[in-house]
């Protein structure tokens, strides 16, 4: 029997939770309000990380980046994620 698979591609946002205080963005705003952009009122920093994978279908697919996310790219405790999930061409 042959197993098709397709090629999907991910766009994952991991950022802090609200509650949780982020210096770096914190730092950011300061120098920002520094070099003149007074009306900049918050910074948070977060990560951006692409990822191309194999899927029986975009069901599993998700599945596998919310395993991926939640064991390894964020820290569920003081992070959140989304993702995008684009089907890519077979050629």
């Amino acid at each position: 029997m042959l197993v098709v698979t397709q090629k999907y591609q991910a766009q994952i946002y991991v950022t802090l939770r609200p509650s949780v205080l982020d210096p770096a963005g914190t730092a950011v705003q300061a120098g920002l309000k520094h070099m003149g952009y007074d009306n900049v009122n918050q910074v948070r920093i977060g990560k951006y990380i692409e990822v191309t994978l194999e899927a029986d279908s975009s069901e599993m697919a998700t599945q596998q980046l919310d395993q991926i996310c939640d064991q390894l790219l964020a820290n569920p405790v003081i992070e959140n994620y989304r993702f995008d999930l684009q089907e890519q061409p077979t050629g």
